[in-house]
């Protein structure tokens, strides 16, 4: 428990040293939110406020990047053969992978908290249990995208890692949502909905009605999970055949 504890804390300092890491999880998402936002703060979008619609947006495209950059990490660590001195120590491959999603988690929470500022200075306003039911569903979305920084830095070496994680993000950013609605209707919104991206920016309209995701929503974030978490144990288990 004492090594999990000790290296969790590491990991943490060592993620908030990362300037490269906060340009994309926090610097760009917030710069953006003020960009677009701040000049349409009165439209609205699928009835939700733009401010409103667009700072969960941004919470995705941020927090996503928090929880996949865990995948860097972990690519790096295995290039210089930092994770095969770690199998000699007293920490454990569970609480391993355990502080690179609690470490990208705290900095995914740190971009919510600065875009729900953002998005407060620009008037979004709401009763405290939606604020907690935003972001409680921001939370569960992230799930799949964990499991998938851990699958990229299990196959993907160093070098490759941050083209490989920006482009990824980006693609789930763009046709979940993020930056705004690709389409309304036919072929594209579906392979939308199909997303767990998708799912994360409708927290913006569960803060506006107070519901859940329907159906499909859970249905399709469990999917994700379920298939990403699969292939991180199976890149887990190779690597350390490997070793």
């Amino acid at each position: 428990m004492n090594a999990a504890i000790t290296y969790t804390r590491f990991e943490l300092v060592r993620a908030l040293r990362n300037f490269r890491f906060f340009a994309f999880s926090l610097v760009f998402p917030l710069l953006l939110f003020f960009m677009v936002a701040g000049s349409n703060r009165h439209e609205h979008i699928d009835g939700v406020a733009f401010p409103l619609y667009y700072m969960t947006g941004m919470a995705a495209w941020g927090t996503m990047a928090a929880v996949i950059a865990g995948g860097a990490r972990i690519a790096a660590e295995r290039a210089i053969g930092w994770n095969r001195q770690l199998r000699v120590t007293p920490l454990s491959a569970r609480a391993y992978l355990s502080a690179k999603v609690v470490t990208g988690y705290s900095v995914a929470a740190l971009s919510i908290v600065l875009l729900y500022a953002a998005g407060v200075s620009l008037g979004v306003h709401l009763p405290a249990d939606r604020w907690i039911l935003m972001t409680l569903m921001l939370l569960i979305g992230l799930v799949p995208f964990a499991a998938l920084g851990i699958w990229l830095g299990h196959t993907i070496g160093p070098e490759s890692m941050g083209p490989a994680m920006g482009g990824v993000t980006s693609i789930f950013a763009l046709l979940g949502g993020a930056w705004g609605p690709i389409a309304s209707t036919g072929a594209l919104r579906t392979v939308s909905e199909c997303l767990p991206s998708y799912w994360l920016v409708q927290a913006g309209h569960i803060a506006l009605d107070g519901g859940m995701w329907p159906a499909r929503g859970w249905l399709v974030v469990a999917v994700w999970t379920v298939a990403m978490a699969r292939q991180a144990a199976r890149a887990w288990q190779r690597d350390t055949q490997r070793a």
